[in-house]
């Protein structure tokens, strides 16, 4: 497959061979469920797979990057259909990091009002970036920006994240 031959049907079973299991392990990662993991597996590959008429080649980091966005949104789907999971999530991992109920209720919604209003693709720049610890060069690449453009839209966020906790 070079960068010039558009994508065919067959080209994704050897796709789905060759980046299938770093998808799984990102999906893993985010997701910390087997099962909603392997959907998110799935649903990477049929979004790439959807959209295949307009790929012209593909590389690790569009997986990489695709997975991590179908992941989120499942995560605020989730999120939205049911709250009450949402709480006891927040209760056992206040209870295994030692923290109080109140601070990590503050912290998750501290976090909904931050990412309120931003785009989804400054969502997945911070995960990259804060959750995962690329570098700002290295969330660019990922996120095929520029550094500086990355370097304004977690500045923003940080700034907005210190004006939301009262600092």
């Amino acid at each position: 497959m070079t960068s010039t031959t558009r994508l065919t049907t067959d080209d994704f079973g050897q796709l789905y061979e060759r980046f299938g299991p770093m998808v799984l392990r990102r999906c893993r990662y985010l997701m910390k469920d087997e099962e909603k993991a392997l959907d998110c597996m799935q649903d990477t590959f049929v979004r790439l797979y959807e959209r295949r008429e307009r790929l012209s080649g593909v590389c690790s980091s569009l997986f990489y990057t695709v997975a991590t966005s179908v992941c989120l949104n499942r995560i605020r789907s989730d999120k939205l259909r049911s709250g009450p999971q949402i709480d006891d999530l927040l209760d056992r991992i206040a209870e295994t990091a030692g923290a109080h109920h109140e601070d990590v209720t503050d912290a998750s919604m501290l976090l909904d009002a931050i990412f309120a209003d931003a785009k989804e693709d400054t969502r997945t720049m911070a995960v990259l970036h804060y959750v995962d610890g690329l570098t700002l060069e290295e969330t660019a690449s990922e996120m095929k920006m520029s550094v500086s453009g990355i370097r304004k839209r977690l500045s923003t966020l940080r700034k907005k994240a210190l004006t939301k906790n009262g600092e």
